[in-house]
């Protein structure tokens, strides 16, 4: 707007004819519009949505398609995300010589007054049918106590969790079959019985050891391919599980992670320590309690990264909201598919694989035609700037712009937005786009200003300059749209050569109806067929300063940060 009223004021004290003005004026402000950008984004990624809805994938957010794609540090919960949250019963072995039968008995209907979950659901399936005690206290699972237990009348309380939360100490021969299941990958519970109530959700301080159960996880069939995926893509992988962390070790050993022995407990992490000193040195985090997965996908956040979570339960809501993308099965609690962008309708890990590359296709497609649409803005900025103090009138009606924004811009770009693009994308998307938007505008401004001077030393009028104004800045146009269009299949190299055509025949054909004066004129000729055939030297040339210089002001800008830093 200041550009315009600048621009208007100048021009309108300088003897210009008052319509001849306003057109310009128009002319000057719509060009610096990116006019279609925005459609063309929204289009895109609707269009993305409704192919990732085909694979049976839930996007809550268009913006996360563009999030994942970006992603380069994935947390996962192992339930649910490399497991499939299926949980088979190994063996029930009993301590203390506690009866058999009356340790499945206890089980049984411990877990019969407990909420429903995956390891209630594997004891259940083994165990007898429970017995009609009556409870007087529940005391349900959550992820801090890592316990949960129920007190019955007359029999007293069954309690059944971690090993290490349950118990202080364990003796030796029970604690040699727990570490070597749980080396297996195996999960191991401990079952407690007590003569004393559950109080205040404390453990009773009498309890005895009945009984210990070995289950193992299901692995996803698809779990490997899709973190093989990833780690090609360069997508680095941590595991954030509540679980025991040398179970989730194998588990991730036999997933395919890279470095599944560095592994840590996250319960011997006192609450004052930092827990950036153990990002970098562990790839699997184990016991780990809801605030700490938090803490972590902030820390890894804070470290730079484009972070995305998966999980499934009320425990890993807190680091989803945290984290840039959150992903959750379908089978996870209604809580956790609440606050996601993704939900995995068909509970498919693989189908990640195919939300990253369509995010993708959309990001790199719309970097590149991104530039076009900047190169209108660039040049119409420089060239209302560079008319205020020059005199004349701005080199354009606003109807002279439609054959470059319609076969240079927009037509082009609908179809290039949709092209099977998967390259990883390329850090600092402003760069990336500023640089051949920069170029374009630098150079259609360039000719603007040969044709304009030129022009003026041949007498020729407003409308012949005009006219070969918009012949040059086309040229521009369609060398940029060749540029950013590479690799050139058959395909986008007869699209171009057909929108150059049309380009061409509509100003020789409709020049009355966009303004333009007869090109095919021997003096013209001389002055504008130089031009055209220079154009491609040119624009490779004001490229190699422009990224030069672009550039090193990054390295500038960069330098200076980290001397702010220091």
């Amino acid at each position: 707007m200041p550009i315009g009223i600048a621009l208007f004021l100048s021009k309108s004290t300088s003897g210009i004819n008052t319509n001849e003005v306003i057109l310009g004026v128009s002319a000057a402000m719509i060009g610096m519009i990116p006019e279609g950008l925005i459609l063309i984004t929204s289009i895109a990624l609707a269009v993305e949505v409704i192919n990732l809805s085909k694979k049976k994938v839930l996007v809550k957010t268009m913006g996360s398609i563009e999030n994942l794609a970006r992603v380069d540090l994935l947390c996962l919960d192992k339930t649910g995300t490399i497991t499939d949250g299926n949980i088979k019963l190994v063996d029930i072995i009993t301590c203390e010589d506690f009866e058999i039968d009356k340790l499945k008995e206890g089980i049984s209907t411990l877990v019969e007054n407990l909420e429903e979950n995956a390891t209630s659901k594997a004891l259940k399936v083994e165990l007898p049918s429970p017995k009609s005690w009556k409870p007087i206290n529940r005391v349900q699972f959550s992820s801090a106590r890592k316990w949960s237990g129920v007190t019955f009348e007359k029999e007293g309380s069954y309690i059944m969790g971690a090993p290490e939360f349950v118990f202080e100490k364990i003796s030796p021969s029970i604690q040699s079959i727990i570490d070597e299941s749980t080396n297996k990958g195996e999960r191991v519970l401990v079952f407690a019985h007590s003569n004393d109530s559950i109080v205040d959700n404390e453990l009773p301080k009498d309890r005895k050891l009945i009984g210990i159960s070995i289950m193992e996880d299901t692995i996803r069939p698809e779990a490997a391919n899709t973190l093989n995926y990833f780690k090609k893509q360069g997508v680095a992988i941590k595991i954030i599980s509540g679980d025991n962390p040398k179970t989730v070790s194998q588990i991730a050993k036999r997933a395919g992670v890279d470095n599944s022995d560095k592994y840590i407990d996250m319960s011997s992490i006192s609450d004052n320590d930092d827990l950036k000193n153990y990002t970098s040195k562990y790839e699997i985090f184990g016991r780990v309690s809801p605030e700490q997965k938090k803490e972590l996908v902030k820390i890894f956040k804070d470290e730079g990264h484009t972070v995305g979570m998966t999980g499934d339960g009320v425990n890993d809501i807190l680091a989803l909201k945290e984290s840039d993308c959150s992903i959750v099965m379908a089978e996870g609690s209604d809580a956790a598919k609440g606050v996601s962008d993704f939900v995995l309708l068909d509970s498919n890990f693989d189908s990640m694989i195919g939300v990253v590359m369509g995010g993708r296709r959309v990001v790199n497609n719309i970097q590149q035609v991104a530039s076009q649409y900047l190169m209108k803005t660039v040049y119409s900025i420089i060239l209302a700037i560079i008319f205020i103090f020059m005199k004349g009138s701005y080199p354009f009606h606003p109807i002279q712009l439609m054959p470059i924004t319609s076969l240079g811009v927009g037509i082009p770009s609908f179809f290039l937005a949709f092209r099977p693009n998967y390259s990883q994308i390329k850090e600092n998307l402003l760069l990336n786009i500023s640089i051949p938007a920069l170029t374009s505008g630098i150079c259609a401004v360039f000719y603007i200003m040969i044709i304009s001077i030129v022009g003026n030393m041949l007498n020729f009028n407003e409308a012949v300059i005009s006219t070969l104004c918009v012949l040059l800045t086309g040229s521009v146009c369609f060398t940029s749209l060749w540029h950013i269009s590479k690799p050139i299949d058959k395909k986008v190299g007869f699209m171009i050569i057909t929108l150059v055509t049309i380009f061409v025949l509509t100003i020789i054909l409709f020049r009355n109806i966009f303004s333009f004066v007869n090109i095919i004129n021997l003096k013209m000729m001389i002055l504008y067929i130089p031009l055209i055939l220079s154009v491609i030297p040119i624009y490779k040339f004001i490229r190699k300063m422009v990224t030069y210089i672009v550039m090193k002001y990054v390295k500038y800008k960069s330098k200076m940060k980290q001397n702010k830093k220091s």
